[in-house]
This record gives C-alpha cells, structure tokens and sequence, in this order.
C-alpha cells in the first residue's frame, strides 16, 4: 500500500576484492600468464638489482677518478703558470657604467703588455673589466712559453667538475638498464607476436572451414 514503509533489507554481499598487487600479475599464477611474462619480470627484477648496485659503484669509481684527474690537472697548472702584472695598450669599453652590478660580471677582451716568465716582453688579450684606461695595471695568468691563459682549477671548479662527471656516470648506467629493459620486452613481444601467427595459422582453417 502507498505510504507503507518498506522493510529493511539486508546490506548487499560485496563483490570480489581486486589484488591489492596489480603490478605484479606477471608473478601470480594464473591461465593467461605465458613463459615470456614470467621471464619478462625475472629481466626486470634482474636489471633493476644490476642498475641499482652498479649505479652508486659507477658514480664511485667515476667521480673518484675524475677528481684525482683535475687535482692533478690544477697542481700541474701551478707549477706551469705564473701570475703577472700587465698594462693595457687600449682602453676598456665603457659599457656597462663602471661599479654597477652589471659591471662586476663584464668582461671585455683588452690587448695588454707584460713581461714573460723568460724575462722578455710580451703582448696579448686579457679579459679586464669595463672602464679601465689604457696604461691601468691588471694581473694575467701565462704559462711558461709566456701565452696568456686561464687561471689553475680551483676547488670549486674541481668540485663541480667532478660532481658533474659522478652524475653522468649514474644516469648513464640508469638509462643503460632502462635501453636493456626496452629490448628485451621488445624483443619478447616479438616472439609473442609469432607463436599467435603460428597458433593462428593451425586455428584459422577450422573458422573458416565451411559446414
């Protein structure tokens, strides 16, 4: 009858549970599983073991002889290069307005004359800052045939350099294990493809077979 409160019913059962590990359905057992998802996963596991153990070794190893390169690179260049002081032939371009801030980060290359570490004179382009006139006292770095050079590494430099060679080292083995990962499932996925055409081929004549 119209009004009349329904009775209370039962809460419904509830359905089946998902697996909480979906991301594992290539390690359970189950009728679609094939041999190659079982060795898929087993490459996997394998490659992910290997990146992880070699990664942080390579970024050992790497940055370790990196780091004693450059020590050894900067050492040399002390001993090889001398700091002398020089004199500018030309003026400095004005630009930006000297004892700004964007001053402090300019640099212009300026022909100046020094004497060598062999005591004989000497003329080439050192980066000086922006306003100095011709005749202002600068210091340059030459090396012992008296070129004009860059200053030794110093330890930030070294740091940096080392840094970025560790960091090279451990990317190269990830994407290294990440192109092996690819392959292999590539080259799983193909021979998938050819056992279907060869299941295809023995079941395709009864589907087409006419009663």
């Amino acid at each position: 009858m119209a009004g009349e409160i329904p009775q209370a019913q039962p809460p419904p059962e509830p359905g089946p549970r998902r697996h909480p590990y979906v991301a594992l359905w290539r390690w359970r057992r189950n009728p679609l599983r094939r041999r190659t998802d079982r060795m898929q996963a087993w490459i996997a596991l394998g490659l992910l073991l290997a990146v992880l153990a070699a990664a942080p070794a390579a970024m050992f190893v790497v940055g370790d002889t990196a780091y004693r390169h450059y020590r050894d690179t900067a050492a040399r260049q002390e001993s090889t290069r001398d700091h002398l002081p020089a004199v500018l032939v030309h003026d400095a371009p004005r630009h930006p307005e000297p004892g700004s801030e964007e001053a402090e980060k300019t640099r212009y290359p300026v022909e100046v004359r020094f004497t060598g570490p062999d005591g004989r004179p000497r003329t080439g382009k050192a980066d000086v800052e922006p306003g100095l006139t011709a005749g202002s006292t600068v210091h340059v770095w030459a090396d012992s045939a008296g070129r004009i050079t860059e200053p030794p590494l110093d330890t930030g430099q070294i740091r940096s350099r080392t840094m970025g060679w560790a960091i090279l080292a451990f990317l190269g083995v990830v994407l290294t294990g990440l192109a092996a990962h690819a392959v292999t499932g590539l080259v799983l996925h193909r021979r998938n493809l050819a056992r279907w055409d060869e299941a295809w081929a023995t079941t395709a004549p009864r589907w087409s077979r006419f009663p």
